[in-house]
């Protein structure tokens, strides 16, 4: 529930704090004193539209901060955690409205958007009155209202869950038959394709691999000749080492004839003989290591170019051949397959959708008995509402092939207001006051079921007499029991049956202050019959008005 109203700088009001009780609670005041101002900023910190004409004249931001009790299972609850929003202890509501427009909002002192703060605050408040009132425009609330009505609400989100599953098994089977339709159409190419990449048969970094040993091969190529070169020089016809060692030879028979004049000389020549002997022994080796088959290079060139090709071709890298030889291969498979696997998915479709048929006509049953009891239990309200001429009654309209995720049935509060009128939607036929008599009637029959935890009823006595009006308050009073019930009247026969009274009243600021400033009083029991004689009376309260208010009070008609 509502437990605590907190409004700075929002229009007249300067400057309020309101702690709420349990039951009911009115707001009265002279018109104009400011109770329109206290909705307003309730369904301002409920993710309502801001304005900047909201703030105070004369500053630049206004503030509300409303303050919520609320068992940890609820649904409000629920969808902030879901959202990240953290909802220890109480929930606390802060919208901040500047004068140029802009707004902000927290829940927890966490930034949200009013979008957020709008959906939570639907299910911890609703704000009903003679222009707005929201359980009663939406036919889909209508359906909300009857499945909580008839404690269908845990059906209804079963077959929803069903209807979901059905819709994804569809939306499966609609994809693999759009790729089998699609491959189908170009089976000729993927075939070709599929026994071209086979054939092929890319390896993931083949490529690199045999562009290096291309690279190693040519290199190799060109530097043969220059090891060839060196090796005919050394072991060829012109080789200086067949020279060298005749020359050797006859320095060796000279150096004995001239003792210590040519053995160092000899010793050079015969270390350059084994030098060169050396260097032809390597060059040879060189040259054997060298050699490639040609036919070699060939084949690594053919498949380096036809790989290259490929890529080409199905424009792609090189390196992402072997992923499109998988996927293509597995579009034929599923091309050779689809049939098979089609039947299959089909077969699902078909079960989802039974499940979801059987699931809703079931719901669609149990929403057309609970229609008329909904129906018989509103009309036992409108007699004393006067509104016993009146009918009201649920219509409800079944069509399989419209069918969403709130099942088959389409769920509509009709009325007749007087015999002989023709029966029409609620929101078409009945008045201002009519509807808010309706809704009264409405909410009396579901108590607590399919409400949210508060319940404020904006002058919804306007227009009405005393037994109407006592009637009302009779009705807001056992509502009160489930639910906490707040209630702006005018009506001092609902005034009275109230556990909390609120006077609004307006006046200066201060001494010769020229601001007037709405200021809202927690009214003793002292107190509170003065204020119901003066809205028994008007303004001069009488005796007479004051022993009425007195009877009233007691519960004494």
């Amino acid at each position: 529930m509502l437990v605590q109203l907190s409004i700075r700088d929002i229009v007249l009001i300067e400057r309020l704090d309101l702690a709420f009780e349990a039951g009911l609670s009115v707001l009265t005041g002279e018109t104009g004193a400011g109770k329109s101002i206290l909705l307003d900023s309730l369904s301002l910190a409920l993710g309502g539209r801001g304005d900047g004409s909201l703030v105070r004249h004369g500053e630049d931001k206004g503030q509300v901060t409303a303050v919520f009790d609320v068992p940890m299972s609820h649904p409000a609850r629920t969808l902030l955690r879901g959202n990240g929003v953290d909802d220890d202890g109480d929930l606390i509501f802060r919208r901040v409205q500047s004068a140029d427009g802009r707004t902000r909002a927290y829940i927890n002192d966490q930034p949200v958007s009013v979008q957020l703060m709008r959906q939570a605050g639907q299910q911890l408040v609703e704000i009903h009155g003679q222009h707005d009132d929201r359980a009663l425009v939406d036919t889909d609330a209508h359906r909300m209202l009857l499945d909580a009505f008839a404690g269908l609400s845990d059906e209804a989100v079963s077959l929803g869950e069903s209807y979901r599953r059905w819709r994804e098994a569809d939306r499966v089977l609609k994809s693999h038959r759009a790729r089998v339709e699609a491959a189908a159409r170009e089976a000729d190419y993927l075939r070709a394709s599929v026994e071209e990449l086979e054939k092929l048969s890319p390896r993931d970094g083949e490529e690199d691999e045999l562009a290096e040993r291309r690279a190693v091969m040519q290199k190799s190529e060109r530097i043969a000749g220059d090891i060839a070169e060196a090796s005919e020089f050394l072991n060829g016809h012109s080789s200086p080492v067949p020279l060298i060692a005749s020359l050797v030879r006859r320095l060796e028979r000279k150096s004995h004839e001239a003792p210590g004049l040519l053995e160092e000389t000899v010793q050079l020549l015969d270390s350059a003989l084994d030098n060169l002997s050396n260097a032809q022994m390597e060059v040879e080796s060189a040259l054997r290591r060298t050699e490639f088959d040609p036919n070699e290079l060939e084949r690594v060139e053919e498949r380096l170019f036809g790989l290259r090709a490929a890529a080409r071709k199905y424009s792609v890298p090189v390196t992402g051949l072997p992923a499109l030889a998988e996927k293509m291969i597995a579009d034929l498979a599923d091309l050779d397959a689809g049939e098979e696997k089609l039947g299959a998915l089909e077969a699902d479709v078909v079960a989802a959708r039974s499940h979801y048929d059987h699931l809703a006509r079931a719901l669609s049953e149990k929403r057309r008995n609970a229609a008329s009891a909904l129906s018989e239990a509103v009309m036992a309200e409108l007699p004393a509402l006067k509104l016993e001429r009146a009918r009201f009654m649920v219509e409800v309209t079944s069509d399989p092939e419209a069918a969403t995720a709130e099942g088959i049935d389409t769920v509509e509060f009709h009325v007749q207001t007087n015999p002989g009128t023709r029966p029409g939607p609620i929101m078409k036929v009945a008045s201002g006051g009519e509807l808010s008599r309706f809704l009264l009637a409405l909410k009396v029959a579901l108590a607590d079921r399919g409400s949210a935890p508060t319940l404020v009823f904006d002058e919804i006595d306007t227009g009405v007499g005393g037994a109407v009006a006592d009637a009302i308050g009779q009705r807001l009073k056992r509502l009160s029991a489930k639910v906490q019930v707040l209630s702006v009247t005018h009506a001092p026969q609902v005034a009275a049956r109230a556990a909390t009274h609120f006077l609004i009243s307006k006046g200066p600021t201060g001494e010769g202050g020229e601001k007037i400033a709405t200021r809202v009083a927690t009214m003793e029991p002292e107190h509170r019959r003065e204020e119901i004689a003066r809205m028994l009376a008007g303004a001069s309260v009488t005796d007479e008005a004051r022993a009425a208010a007195a009877r009233l009070l007691s519960g004494e008609n």
